[in-house]
């Protein structure tokens, strides 16, 4: 009795081992990604290239805007140094290992979640900012305009410094629901489309705003930056690790399986908003110094935006011929520092495109004549009222 109640046992945990690796077996099946189509290779690709040209044309146009804007109100813009442009690279690295060696202590759950949270804020302020010209457009005059000023101040007088000084309407604000409402589905379904969204704002917004002040500055920005993307990528497995465990709109998406599975596909193609912002702060400042020119053609923009557009196809290219992540910006980086100098060689104004400055730095000895002139005017008007007072 004793045996046969045994064998039975035996016999049920045999059918419950056949059952767990049986669906197990079914499980590793249903997750494998099925090989994309050519067709939906080609799709998802020609897409990520349209939506990195689309921030660097439309971020360029708006940094042209804002650099006039600042010239006309005498404000100071905020301008990458040649110092900041070397250190670049360094920083760079060491944010990305750092991260690297968080994924690799940490559970991935527990830091996607903190930067979940904090590239939400980021945003849904970036895509407000990108809407707000077109809701401002498109609302109905049914629809006041309520403007609102919150302005902090700390001090009195001559010590008196601005903490908060925000202007923002009831426009604005519907901008802000607007963008809240696309965050909480990014949050909630982690849908491509919205990280795309909030992808595409954050590159928008870092070139029209990160401005490199002269072309000599730019060089040696995307010269660091070159080397450092082909150390990461074919020195070391950081880059694509991170690249992969990073939850977060820093890089734009497009599924490869779209054609078969529509909206709800999987396997997806990807390119990062660094090989977008980075070589678009240097296009857009070359449409700057083709505005300073007041010419009817913008030669250099035109010309460098081309390169860049065929450095993409030979990253995607090569990406494929070899089977192995890229570093995209060891072909963007070639094609376009080069375009820019080769157009000025053949023009004739290599030294006009390295003497342009967006905002030209007054030299010391001319800062310093100036600021005896002040002295100088101060104390002679001094001096008459203290005759007057006599």
């Amino acid at each position: 009795m004793a045996e046969e109640v045994i064998g039975s046992v035996k016999k049920a945990i045999q059918g419950i081992l056949e059952n767990v690796n049986a669906s197990a077996k079914n499980e590793t099946i249903t997750n494998e990604k099925k090989p994309s189509t050519p067709e939906g290779i080609a799709v998802a690709y020609s897409s990520l290239v349209i939506m990195a040209m689309l921030p660097i044309i439309f971020g360029s146009i708006r940094s042209v805007k804002l650099h006039k804007l600042k010239k006309s109100t005498g404000e100071k813009a905020d301008t990458m140094t040649k110092k900041d442009a070397m250190y670049f690279p360094l920083i760079a690295s060491v944010a990305l290992f750092g991260l690297y060696m968080f994924f690799q202590i940490f559970q991935k759950v527990h830091i996607n979640l903190l930067l979940t949270g904090y590239f939400f804020v980021l945003g849904v302020i970036a895509l407000a900012h990108l809407l707000s010209p077109v809701v401002n457009s498109l609302m109905p005059a049914a629809v006041p305009k309520i403007p609102f000023h919150i302005h902090f101040t700390k001090g009195e007088g001559k010590h008196k410094e601005d903490i908060i000084n925000y202007k923002f309407s009831t426009h604005d604000i519907i901008c802000l629901m607007i963008s809240s409402a696309i965050g909480v589905w990014y949050l909630l379904k982690k849908h491509w489309i919205a990280n795309n969204m909030f992808g595409l704002a954050f590159a928008i917004n870092g070139v029209e705003m990160l401005h490199l002040n002269n072309f000599v500055t730019g060089v040696i920005l995307l010269s660091g930056l070159f080397f450092y993307d082909i150390f990461w990528v074919f020195g070391t497995n950081v880059m694509v690790t991170v690249a992969k465990s990073f939850e977060a709109p820093i890089k734009l998406v497009f599924p490869q399986d779209i054609l078969d599975n529509g909206f709800n596909a999987s396997n997806f193609a990807m390119l990062g908003l660094g090989d977008i912002v980075i070589p678009g702060i240097f296009i857009a400042l070359l449409l700057r110094f083709d505005d300073s020119k007041k010419r009817k053609t913008r030669i250099y923009f035109y010309s460098t935006l081309t390169a860049y557009f065929m450095g993409l196809l030979a990253t995607i290219f090569v990406m494929h011929v070899f089977k192995h992540a890229q570093p995209a910006l060891l072909y963007l980086v070639p094609a376009c520092m080069g375009t820019p100098l080769l157009v000025a060689l053949v023009r004739g104004e290599l030294k006009v495109l390295f003497a342009y400055e967006d905002h030209p730095e007054e030299k010391p000895e001319k800062k310093e004549k100036k600021e005896k002139d002040e002295s100088g005017s101060s104390s002679s008007s001094k001096k008459k009222d203290s005759k007057k007072a006599k």
